[in-house]
């Protein structure tokens, strides 16, 4: 041991504990949960998809450009993924001015049915800004009616309804407010389903800390955390939502990313068994699905009619992993973004059948007018 008082300094620092000299690259401290990223040494059959086995209908997309956008480029895409069909759910773009909004969506309707109309459909989006006006609720039935009329398939409720639209008095709209019923009524009279997107995933409400299996995304994202009444409690949001359900049986309503139950199917269910109006799309959720891939299965086989598929953020990129969920047996494979889901994948691995009915058949069915022509029987 007294020969180590005559090494040279830099080399006592390699001595480390039971005498053993320090490894090349070892970081200074241990790895912080944002920096591990494991690579997985198992070994098990892949199935790595960038196309999907059928056709499919995305329900939930959003498209801000459509109004001058050069929709060849956008198809080239689809065809990669055979996607048969997308649905833009922001018909109206996001200006607050029902002028504007109704330019954008005449512009993008006559874009689609000059170039597209077998491959992209509208729907059309409420206009929260003079709510508060004696004549509004009057007005939104008739520019829904005006609408339709001209093409739209379908009305995308914004999940700001309930969170961030206001009264003159700065109270805020409900999700249920009375004001709307003549809309959802006129929907259901209409035909057209409405896909609704009401709060956020629960965990946003939840305390921001070590149990929070959205602390990563809360981190990097930290305008999506919210106090447990901002600005009301999750559960309060999502009864509105579903008191509208009640109200309007004649409604065929789409409750967007599974009216974020997908990590509680045994509640989805019992939802789905007291709203026979309420349908579900896949949206942002396939990370809950493939981790619970036999109660996926159970209750995709249950539901087969009712549930749609759908993405939202326009990535084409990020399709591989729903296909590979639903139509896969793969063991163990990870998800495209680390902040919505550290843990890995298990595919479904759906029948033909239902497989048919979530990528196009349901959503021919709930939503009118969409061309057949190009889905198999």
């Amino acid at each position: 041991m007294k020969n180590l008082l005559y090494l040279p300094a830099f080399l006592l620092l390699g001595v480390v504990a039971c005498g053993q000299p320090a490894k090349p690259n070892q970081p200074a401290e241990p790895l912080g949960f944002e920096e591990y990223d494991p690579v997985s040494t198992l070994k098990v059959p892949e199935h790595k998809l960038t196309r999907s086995k059928y056709p499919f209908i995305d329900v939930h997309n959003h498209q801000y450009q459509m109004d001058n956008e050069d929709l060849s480029k956008l198809v080239a895409q689809m065809d990669v993924l055979n996607m048969g069909m997308m649905i833009n759910l922001s018909g109206r773009g996001f200006s607050s001015s029902e002028t504007e909004s109704t330019k954008f969506f005449t512009s993008a309707l006559a874009n689609v049915q000059k170039n597209y109309p077998k491959r992209i459909a509208l729907f059309t989006n409420l206009n929260f800004s003079d709510v508060n006006d004696k004549g509004w609720t009057a007005q939104a039935v008739k520019m829904l009616e005006e609408d339709v009329k001209k093409g739209a398939k379908g009305l995308k409720i914004y999940k700001n309804l309930g969170l961030n639209v206001k009264d003159d008095k700065g109270n805020r709209v409900r999700v249920d407010d009375p004001r709307l019923d003549p809309v959802w009524a006129k929907c259901g009279e209409l035909g057209i389903p409405v896909l609704i997107h009401t709060a956020d995933p629960k965990s946003f409400w939840d305390p921001m800390d070590r149990y929070n299996e959205r602390w990563l995304e809360l981190k990097l994202h930290a305008g999506r955390k919210r106090s447990p009444n901002d600005p009301v409690p999750w559960e309060q949001l999502i009864a509105e939502q579903h008191n509208v359900f009640r109200k309007h049986p004649k409604t065929v309503f789409i409750a967007a990313h599974m009216g974020w139950y997908p990590n509680d199917l045994t509640k989805l269910d019992s939802l789905m068994k007291v709203f026979p109006n309420m349908n579900v799309e896949i949206g942002a959720v396939i990370a809950e699905l493939g981790r619970q891939p036999r109660a996926s299965r159970k209750f995709f086989e249950k539901y087969q009619d009712r549930i749609l598929f759908g993405k939202d953020s326009w990535v084409p990129s990020e399709y591989a992993t729903y296909f590979r969920v639903l139509e896969t047996d793969d063991e163990y494979f990870p998800y495209h973004k680390k902040y919505h889901a550290f843990w890995r994948m298990y595919g479904m691995g759906l029948p033909d059948e239902v497989l048919k009915k979530v990528y196009y058949k349901n959503a021919l069915r709930i939503i009118p007018g969409l061309d057949k022509s190009q889905f198999p029987n």
